[in-house]
Order: C-alpha cells, then structure tokens, then sequence
C-alpha cells in the first residue's frame, strides 16, 4: 500500500511540473506525457508532427519507458534520426487500468533518472 501512495505521490508531481511547462493550466493527461517523451528521445523538438510522426513519437517513448523492464532493447538510430528497439519479450495481457499503472510507475522512474521529480 506505502509503494501505491509513493507512485501516486510522484505521478502527482510528475503531472503538475509537466502540465505547468507544456499546458496553459489543463493537467496533461497520460498519453500527453509518453508524447513528451518520445519527442524527448528523438531529440528533436518541432512544433508539429504529421499524425504518423505522432504515433511513432508514442512508440518509441513506449518502447524506451519499458526497455528497464526488459520488454525492449535499443538497436539502433537510424539516418533519419529515428531510434529503432527490439522486442525482446512480448508484452503480457494486461487490463486498460494495469497498463496504465505500468506507464505511469515506468514514466516516474524516467523522470526520476532524469532528475526532473
């Protein structure tokens, strides 16, 4: 029950330090923060994405966030600048509200290494 409320404690923060950076005063919802992180992680920053840029900006977030969890390995960085994962083992059959745990507890351990919470 202590780890739930430390999880809970620091998304909280997470939230509102991100939302304040990126947001006019809405909370940024979870699927906002994994896009943050996939700009992050190509390194790149623009003002717009195409929708498919979009979709692989969450991708590679996806991927990075749960590489410590051994799902993902990083191979390599392709000569657009893209980085490229393997899936190293399939993901488990989780329910909407596990995943979102998972991504949640997977964002605050980036953040944290970061040194951003």
């Amino acid at each position: 029950m202590v780890k739930d409320e430390i999880l809970k404690s620091k998304w909280n923060e997470l939230v509102q330090k991100l939302s304040d950076r990126f947001s006019q005063g809405e909370n940024l919802d979870l699927d906002a923060i994994i896009f943050l992180v996939g700009v992050q992680e190509l390194g790149k920053p623009k003002l717009s994405f195409k929708k498919d840029e979009k979709i692989n900006l969450m991708h590679i977030a996806i991927c990075r966030l749960l590489e410590p969890y051994g799902y993902y390995a990083f191979d390599y960085v392709d000569e657009e600048g893209w980085p490229h994962y393997l899936v190293l083992e399939p993901l488990p059959p989780l329910k909407a509200g596990e995943q979102a745990l998972l991504m949640k507890e997977a964002l605050v351990i980036y953040f944290t290494e970061k040194n951003f919470i």
